[in-house]
């Protein structure tokens, strides 16, 4: 479950103490944090305690983590001129703190499960640096990339380079797999994807694969991508991720011979302990006799998930994932 230490009593505890970007920024308790969901639960792999913002930073620009408001870019881009202004950093120096976390949370781990790095896509990172933070319609990016073209081409081409390259740099660090989070991809149309993002993030993965030393999976995953599938699945990414929109078997057949991950919508681990077995049933028995299902949530455990809720579900998906179906049983 993506990010689920930030939700748990311990991490709230450090919340506490510390401020969200001194938490990632600090490799002590960035590793704690990291490590706390795989005290707690049987999970099958840990994914980094990071953030896909400071990358933004390492490019030139401010990156605010307001509490209540989430992050800000208080001076986002504006003009080519603001394209053309940004650095292409070298991750080693500027990103060293995740580095730093993924070496001590390997010493940690001692093998027990597998290490994910992440970083956010090229066309997720533009839509923040642009828009300035979240946004429900993202006018601000969608403008720039249809009335400037050729510098949002140029703003993708330093995106990809920098993802790819830190990316990289997090495999060298000890990552075993890597996650590349293009949460805002499934506001585009079609035809906009294809022609806007697709080659930018498919350079991306191949700059991450292609850097020489150990080859480790990469996962792409987007939110409401139901209609731009088959395009996600010529990007070349190893395996891919698929929120709750759509059924599971439906996206399989439209990404081609990969992998999947998901798709558990995220807000059933509210309801009672019955629905939640219930509809992981229905996810793993949508994918039965496939190899290559990887069972996750659709998007990223609520902060209200009771961790308890949690707890059901991971024990339920190792029972059941592993008992025989109907049709084997006959």
């Amino acid at each position: 479950m993506r990010q689920a230490g930030r939700y748990l009593p311990e991490y709230r505890a450090l919340r506490e103490k510390h401020d969200f970007l001194t938490m990632v920024k600090t490799p002590e308790l960035a590793t704690e944090v990291t490590i706390q969901p795989i005290r707690r639960f049987e999970l099958d792999a840990a994914i980094v305690f990071a953030d896909i913002l400071p990358l933004l930073g390492a490019m030139g620009l401010e990156v605010l983590f307001v509490k209540g408001d989430g992050p800000s870019i208080p001076h986002p881009i504006d003009s080519p001129a603001d394209v053309g202004a940004l650095a292409a950093p070298d991750p080693v120096e500027t990103l060293s703190f995740t580095l730093d976390t993924l070496r001590m949370v390997r010493r940690e781990l001692n093998g027990t499960v597998p290490v994910i790095g992440f970083s956010g896509a090229p066309f997720t990172l533009a839509s923040y640096a642009i828009e300035g933070g979240g946004s429900k319609d993202y006018k601000k990016a969608k403008r720039f990339m249809h009335t400037e073209p050729k510098a949002w081409y140029q703003l993708m081409d330093k995106l990809a380079k920098a993802v790819g390259d830190y990316l990289r740099a997090q495999v060298e660090a000890g990552a075993q797999a890597l996650q590349i989070f293009d949460s805002w991809a499934g506001i585009l149309s079609p035809c906009d994807y294809r022609e806007y993002v697709l080659p930018h993030t498919r350079r991306a993965i191949n700059i991450a694969r292609n850097g020489g030393g150990q080859q480790v999976p990469i996962i792409y995953f987007g939110t409401d991508t139901a209609g731009i599938l088959p395009l996600i699945g010529e990007l070349g990414a190893d395996v891919i991720g698929v929120d709750w929109r759509i059924d599971l078997s439906v996206a399989w057949s439209q990404v081609g011979a990969v992998a999947v991950q998901g798709n558990l919508d995220p807000q059933v681990l509210l309801a009672t302990p019955a629905v939640i077995e219930r509809q992981a049933a229905r996810v793993l028995d949508g994918v039965r006799g496939r190899t290559g299902h990887i069972f996750n949530l659709g998007h990223g455990i609520y902060k209200e998930t009771p961790p308890e809720h949690a707890q059901v579900l991971v024990d339920f998906v190792h029972r059941y994932a592993g008992a025989p179906s109907a049709t084997e049983e006959a």
